[in-house]
């Protein structure tokens, strides 16, 4: 599942016409980059919710076919958060765990990398060092590959994970956050992690958008 249904208000006037994870860095969509990534990884089925200026998504990227996989629209009207966004698309999602990335982020991220839930754990994070931005972090990653609320030093969630539904299954419908579910898990002991060491940029200004084009087109030469 790919999250694109924020309102993007850090990014306007951009998102004054255009939904977030439409815009465009090194030539393309920064949802492009995703269900590039996704499909270079054996996924061919990939769940969007949309919300602000929604309908842009589905009449750039219809089924998915011109990109080599199906794509499902859970559309939401009113943005529901992380959390209440997922709960509304479960029944898209079947039963099984399924990849979460937000859609308003980049990263070289190989999905062939992403660890498996093991035994009865709800969640496997990927983890990475703190940006400036964010520099305190957010959840511990032990040696042993689990995450943790309560200790240091931190890492960030970037925004990629396995999830199980159980996760979200008695859930209320409406407005809901991940982290209350991700902490609650964690003290419960049921959350792994992993470490990338790569590239990251969190798609939260302009001024990053701006920096992400320039990162891309030198990579290119």
């Amino acid at each position: 599942m790919i999250l694109a249904a924020g309102y993007g208000k850090r990014m306007r006037p951009l998102t004054d016409t255009t939904p977030k994870p439409l815009l465009e860095a090194g030539g393309k969509p920064l949802i492009q980059y995703h269900i590039e990534a996704l499909r270079d990884a054996g996924v061919g089925q990939i769940v969007i919710n949309t919300g602000w200026l929604g309908e842009q998504l589905p009449a750039r990227f219809g089924d998915g076919d011109a990109l080599g996989v199906r794509l499902h629209w859970s559309h939401e009207g009113t943005p529901l958060e992380t959390a209440g966004g997922i709960r509304r698309a479960l029944p898209l999602l079947g039963e099984a765990p399924f990849i979460l990335v937000n859609g308003d982020i980049w990263s070289d991220f190989d999905f062939h990398r992403l660890g498996a839930l093991d035994g009865d754990d709800l969640a496997h994070l990927v983890l990475v060092d703190n940006p400036a931005h964010h520099p305190h972090g957010d959840f511990h990653l032990t040696a042993g590959g689990r995450v943790s609320d309560n200790a240091a030093p931190r890492l960030t969630y970037p925004g990629i994970a396995r999830l199980h539904p159980a996760l979200f299954r008695d859930l209320d419908d409406g407005e809901r956050p991940l982290a209350p579910l991700l902490r609650a898990a964690m003290a419960a002991g049921r959350v792994s992690g992993q470490y990338h060491g790569g590239h990251w940029w969190d798609i939260g200004t302009p001024e990053r958008l701006t920096e992400l084009d320039r990162f891309l087109a030198g990579r290119r030469r």
